[in-house]
């Protein structure tokens, strides 16, 4: 069988003409991923995730949210002194206790965010923009007077007015600020809709901009690309798309799309299998079958046409593949296996059938109840020991 290390790169992407993506990873599996419902980190787990993360290349660990108890803070502040090679930062309110604690922690930088849409100034804060605005730019203040960078976040932003959010920013910039934000909280916007908020952003603001994708309806992903491709520095991410209600956008997504759609390789995502398998077994959550990139079916094969294939080149059947990103390739005996198929899977097991055996053997695997979820390999080695007697 052919082995293919490389990958397909989309040429088509060439005629967009696209400059150079310069953008950063921000995963926040350690605090957005944290706030999916019944999940919680232990200090051990968190540490673990962050090396494995800061392994894989990501410049940007959101490590917590401190102010939310003692032992939250102890944990931030720890990762933040590891002297890992990314940069940390953490979740702040607009609010100065929240801040204080936040400083306390020795991150790189803090998050410091205020809803600045109706819904939300009329619902929750009960409060107009500019006195949310005007406590948000204290927060601020306090944080960048203690020598700690700063993250200007809208939450809601893809359903505040654009004037509002123009604004706000451009008088965040007043601040030194470092970094100003888009959360799409709901998970509202589209590609399109994505790209056209960040480029009218960028119009106005010189400082970097970061995008923060939901996956209410299952675009996070191609809206952050979206996003980087308007001109976004920050991406933010998740592990195996974990998050608040339908999650986030998806780490493995997004570093495996930069690298065949825009040619990006400095992550390691050798490694994304493994640490898929880490935040699985730390959050009780796992991940769908057919997730991309780290789903259990992602490299498996039964269709006769497509395992015959595969057998010849697997780049017929497999965008990239299973070792780059610490995946294995199964191909799959069962109800829609075909005879040149089951030869090749056989020859590739140690075993050489005659026609007739091949031929037994096929009637029995197409007969087997256990066709319904496929026959696993120890299965076979029986089945096949009985088609050789017969």
């Amino acid at each position: 069988m052919s082995e293919h290390k490389d990958y397909s790169r989309n040429k088509l992407i060439d005629y967009l003409n696209l400059p150079p993506l310069d953008i950063e990873i921000c995963d926040v599996t350690l605090r957005d991923g944290e706030q999916t419902p019944g999940v919680v980190f232990t200090r051990e787990e968190k540490i673990a995730l962050a090396q494995k993360l800061d392994s894989l290349g990501v410049e940007i660990i959101e490590t917590g949210f401190p102010v939310v108890s003692a032992s939250e803070k102890d944990v931030v502040k720890e990762i933040a002194g590891m002297g890992l090679n990314a940069r940390t930062c953490c979740l702040a309110r607009s609010k100065m206790s929240d801040v204080e604690t936040a400083v306390d922690c020795d991150v790189d930088f803090i998050s410091i965010f205020i809803a600045m849409s109706d819904l939300h100034l009329k619902y929750k804060y009960h409060k107009s923009c500019e006195e949310m605005f005007s406590c948000a730019m204290e927060a601020v203040q306090y944080a960048k007077d203690h020598g700690v960078g700063v993250r200007f976040a809208a939450e809601d932003g893809s359903r505040t007015d654009i004037e509002v959010l123009k604004n706000a920013f451009r008088a965040a910039e007043d601040y030194k600020v470092d970094y100003v934000s888009i959360a799409d909280t709901i998970g509202i916007l589209n590609p399109s809709t994505t790209h056209y908020l960040v480029s009218e952003i960028k119009k106005v603001v010189r400082t970097p901009i970061c995008i923060h994708c939901h996956n209410d309806l299952g675009m996070a992903t191609a809206n952050t690309l979206a996003a980087a491709e308007a001109g976004a520095k920050q991406l933010h991410t998740t592990v195996n798309s974990i998050g608040e209600r339908a999650g986030n956008a998806s780490l493995e997504e997004v570093l495996v799309s930069l690298r065949i759609q825009y040619g990006i390789d400095r992550y390691d995502v050798a490694k994304l299998t493994e640490l898929s398998r880490m935040v699985n077994e730390f959050s009780g959550i796992k991940p769908a079958i057919n997730k991309a990139i780290v789903g259990e079916h992602v490299f498996s094969h039964e269709s006769g046409i497509h395992v015959c294939a595969i057998l010849e080149e697997p780049r017929t059947y497999e965008l990239f593949s299973p070792e780059m990103v610490g995946g294995m390739r199964h191909l799959i005996v069962g109800k829609h296996t075909g005879m040149k198929a089951l030869k090749g899977i056989v020859g590739s097991m140690g075993h050489e059938l005659s026609n007739d055996e091949l031929v037994s053997l096929l009637d029995r695997i197409k007969n087997c109840t256990d066709t319904k979820r496929g026959i696993s390999p120890s299965r076979l080695e029986t089945m096949i020991t009985e088609a050789k007697k017969h």
